[in-house]
């Protein structure tokens, strides 16, 4: 099950958190500080699956994540979750975010946090997978958009 999904900056700077398990916002904090010292220290050429840090759970979880330009894609999953599979689903996410975007960066998450969190429900919800087929993904993306143009156009 994954437990978290957290992107940020070269800096740290968090641009998108989902937690599927309560933690209190202080603790929230300080998981983000800890993963984002734990993935950024890593060389580019290292295997790209660490244990989770102390705070999400130790060695029963895993920090599986991805860095593309200036963004960590940083999945915290249990055990049960398979390593590949958890870096093709960042893979689907990314490549998503890019069709809806044309080209994404930070600045897309920043100022389309609602999009971006809604792409996110698409392909992830309570922390399981939903959908891992980039065209269905975006065809539901696709809908949505029109049902809010329709809005916009009655109002």
């Amino acid at each position: 099950m994954i437990k978290a999904i957290l992107v940020f900056n070269n800096h740290g700077k968090p641009r998108l958190i989902k937690f599927f398990q309560y933690y209190s916002e202080e603790t929230q904090q300080n998981i983000i500080r800890e993963t984002f010292q734990l993935v950024s220290k890593r060389d580019d050429s290292v295997c790209n699956f660490l244990e989770g840090g102390s705070l999400i759970g130790g060695s029963d979880f895993k920090l599986i994540y991805r860095h593309y330009a200036t963004l960590y894609f940083v999945f915290c999953v249990d055990s049960s979750e398979s390593e590949l599979g958890i870096l093709d689903l960042i893979q689907v996410f990314v490549e998503t975010l890019d069709k809806c975007f044309e080209n994404v960066c930070e600045l897309d998450l920043i100022f389309h946090v609602d999009k971006v969190q809604y792409i996110l429900s698409e392909i992830v919800m309570g922390g399981m997978v939903l959908e891992t087929n980039m065209n269905e993904i975006v065809t539901q993306i696709e809908a949505q958009n029109k049902l809010e143009k329709q809005e916009v156009s009655i109002n």
